[in-house]
């Protein structure tokens, strides 16, 4: 065992964030690593709130986000980039997490640099490489070129082994549960209330909340969910919908287009801690957000998935999710019963969450160090 390993987290979008948090400040309190944190900021809006959250030390702030840029494009500039961090850093071991371009180009430059890539929450697979889009493409590539694949499911651990990817595979569970855990602590202790930022919303009726951005939904199918949060919103008028606008331009003009402002709230993306605070105040989430779909169950929230397929299907699996597509019949038919069926919202809403129980970065840690 060495005196010590360079150990470099690369960090692109917010989900990354949210995600590694846990993980880096578990590395911090270790002697043995030598932590260092590289922002790519493939995503800018909102990552440096999570950051400054979980009190993260950043090292390198590559600052690659430009308006309207192209997925080929950050890739391209991010691996020049990254490339002089690497040189530089010379870690022992890279860190990346999850399926963006970012999680590529820091396996692809890693691999190429010969640094081993521990990759978290890897495993996952819709198999489809179309849905979703980029990022199973993203997640296939990084899996063969890393060296340590720290799974949050048995399900990821069985993908990866029918793709004989056998070799240092760990079931580990999800860090998105260690950094929800810190978050709900952290707002209660600091007592952290938003009621009075979100005036214009009416807590006294259930609140649905909800985020839809991905590529699959552009077009008709995003027309389709809007239309049928505003048959729901006429249906029932205890109900308060909370639509969280994506700043991408397509999601947009989809529900400037589509969805009636005067029955449905439309707020802008929210930091990580009052999304957080906002879910824990929400009676049902409907989401095509992966993180949401894990966070919720540990928050007591039925989550219906608008995705026709989905990754993540321990929570469909354990009742706490419902995989309902974009299908304007179908979300009003799925909605309306756990409006109207409390038997059924009561067994959707049990407290189980398949996706980890808030040790998986100390888990991590101990096998990186032991393998060293």
């Amino acid at each position: 065992m060495k005196e010590q390993q360079n150990i470099l987290f690369v960090i692109g979008t917010r989900p990354e964030a949210i995600k590694l948090a846990p993980l880096i400040r578990a590395f911090k309190t270790d002697k043995f690593f030598n932590v260092q944190v590289c922002l790519t900021a493939q995503h800018r809006e909102l990552l440096d709130v999570v950051i400054d959250f979980f009190e993260i030390e950043v090292d390198y702030d590559l600052d690659l986000m430009t308006n309207n840029q192209s997925s080929l494009g950050f890739i391209s500039k991010a691996i020049v980039a990254l490339e002089k961090v690497v040189e530089d850093t010379k870690p022992d071991i890279l860190v990346v997490q999850g399926d963006t371009s970012t999680v590529l180009v820091g396996s692809l430059v890693a691999f190429y640099k010969q640094v081993k890539v521990a990759h978290i929450e890897a495993g996952l697979r819709s198999y489809d490489l179309k849905a979703p889009f980029p990022e199973e493409m993203n997640r296939l590539l990084t899996s063969s070129l890393s060296n340590y694949h720290f799974a949050p499911t048995q399900s990821a651990v069985n993908n990866l082994k029918a793709e004989r990817i056998e070799q240092n595979v760990h079931l580990v569970g999800n860090t998105v549960i260690d950094a929800l855990q810190f978050a709900t602590l952290k707002l209660e202790q600091e007592k952290f209330n938003f009621v009075d930022e979100f005036k214009a919303i009416d807590f006294d009726k259930r609140i649905i909340l909800v985020s839809c951005h991905r590529r699959e939904s552009f077009g008709k199918p995003l027309q389709d969910i809007c239309k049928a949060l505003n048959e729901l919103a006429i249906k029932f008028s205890d109900i308060q919908i909370v639509m969280l606008i994506h700043p991408n331009p397509q999601v947009l003009v989809g529900i400037e287009q589509n969805i009636d402002s005067d029955k449905i709230k439309l707020i802008q993306p929210l930091n990580y801690p009052k999304l957080v605070w906002m879910m824990k105040h929400s009676f049902l989430i409907m989401t095509d957000s992966g993180g949401i779909q894990e966070e919720a169950p540990s928050l007591g929230k039925p989550v219906l998935v608008l995705r026709e397929v989905t990754e993540r299907k321990e929570g469909v699996e354990v009742g706490t999710a419902k995989l309902v597509g974009m299908s304007m019949t179908k979300i009003i038919y799925e909605a309306t019963a756990l409006l109207t069926d409390d038997n059924l919202y009561s067994e959707m809403s049990r407290l189980i969450n398949p996706y980890g129980d808030g040790q998986s970065s100390k888990r991590i840690l101990s096998i990186l160090k032991q393998q060293q």
